[in-house]
């Protein structure tokens, strides 16, 4: 079952098997899904759609998720940065000429941020979605690479016998259904990433990546630190709806000539409810940027 339409591609990485949906024609687009879980490729679809008429779209299933490998492993921001840094260098493989406008969602828009950070010249623009690290006014600058994992409760959430039962009881349908309407702040939710959803988690391997977000090992501790180092164009956009609302922490960017926002009248992943709004104003962003 597939995520996306277009090509799945498999993409040369040292973070085991990496797969990522293409289509489209133009100049490099690079999407990346949020992590939860349930996350997939699927999340991105309404921007991968339309961005396929304008642009060579990228939508990467991270490690652990959709078509990429499930390894029982430690799954890290360094592991997904990784990730994302080497579809960038097949993509800019490419497509030798161009840098790459990127979009994150949620929790990967600090993975995406890391990668800007580190490789600055591989990219054009970012548009991060509802990124994570903006909540409250509290600043995350710890040491570098540092994260907020809990050793202790990824072992327990791994636990011998227990782990794959714990992570099938959170993703039951109906438990899919109920975090979808907190993502959306209604009932209304997009049904065919419903679908792709409860799919994904049957699968072998799903829990692993997932009980390492449950306990903490994907959010990075110096993320603030990460936001201030970027210097390229950056869009960033959320909604008002829902569990994820409070984004107070943008304010520390609102003076910098670098960042704009928009607020949709959403919940946290605005491109299913305003895919057009969407489009257009992701259009009128990345064409503002410079050519190269």
């Amino acid at each position: 079952m597939h995520a996306l339409p277009g090509t799945l591609q498999a993409i040369p990485s040292k973070t085991g098997k990496l797969c990522a949906y293409v289509a489209g024609q133009g100049r490099p687009l690079l999407l990346v899904h949020s992590v939860n879980a349930a996350a997939s490729a699927a999340e991105v679809r309404p921007v991968f759609a339309r961005m396929a008429r304008h642009r060579t779209v990228y939508a990467i299933d991270l490690p652990g998720y959709g078509a990429s490998e499930r390894a029982d492993c430690l799954y890290t921001p360094r592991l997904m940065t990784d990730a994302i840094l080497d579809l960038a260098a097949y993509i800019r493989s490419h497509h030798p000429e161009q840098t790459i406008d990127a979009m994150a969602a949620s929790l990967s828009c600090e993975f995406l941020a890391r990668a800007a950070a580190e490789h600055p010249a591989l990219f054009r623009t970012l548009s991060l979605v509802s990124p994570t690290g903006m909540s409250g006014l509290k600043l995350r600058r710890a040491s570098p690479g540092s994260t907020y994992g809990q050793g202790w409760l990824l072992a327990v959430l791994k636990g011998p016998g227990w782990g794959r039962a714990l992570f099938k009881g959170l993703t039951r349908p109906g438990v899919i259904r109920y975090f979808l309407n907190k993502t959306w702040g209604s009932r209304n939710i997009d049904e065919a990433m419903y679908d792709y959803a409860v799919w994904t988690t049957q699968q072998p391997g799903a829990e692993h990546a997932p009980l390492c977000f449950l306990s903490a090992q994907m959010f990075s501790a110096d993320i603030t630190t990460v936001y201030d180092q970027l210097r390229l164009p950056i869009w960033m956009s959320h909604g008002v709806r829902g569990d994820f609302v409070d984004y107070r922490g943008k304010a520390r960017f609102a003076a910098q000539a670098n960042w704009q926002f928009t607020v949709f009248d959403s919940g946290a992943l605005p491109y299913f409810e305003h895919p057009q709004d969407f489009e257009e104003k992701m259009l009128a962003f990345i064409s503002q940027a410079p050519a190269n």
